[in-house]
């Protein structure tokens, strides 16, 4: 049976106690004997260095209170208003046909000339 190797996995905790180990390095050299002594990288200190700083920028943020919009429910408040929407203008456009319909009668009865370009209705 052959070993596979494992990619290796720091908890929040660990990292937080490697970071604290590295801030209070004064001396030259310490933080190469700490990444040694961990069996870590620099780059891994700069990652984590990055998260903890946009960890505390997002803590300090304004908190946004209530109930998280589920955004399911949004797409359906939005696809039954677009619904609404566009009954309303159906609704709108049947009348503006009518009313159409009614102007060419009137305009057959009384005789007047009226003036229908074959684009105006489709």
């Amino acid at each position: 049976m052959v070993a596979t190797a494992r990619r290796r996995q720091f908890s929040s905790s660990d990292k937080r106690r490697i970071l604290e180990a590295a801030d209070r390095c004064t001396q030259p050299g310490d933080i190469g004997a700490l990444l040694r002594k961990e069996g870590i990288y620099s780059s891994h200190l700069t990652t984590w260095r990055q998260q903890r700083a946009a960890a505390e920028r997002a803590a300090l943020g304004p908190q946004k209170r209530g109930r998280k919009a589920d955004p399911a429910q949004a797409e359906d408040r939005r696809v039954a208003h677009l619904t609404q929407e566009n009954d309303r203008l159906r609704r709108q456009l049947s009348k503006a046909h009518t009313i159409i319909d009614v102007q060419k009668k009137l305009c057959a009865l009384l005789g007047l000339p009226a003036d229908e370009t074959p684009s105006e209705r489709s």
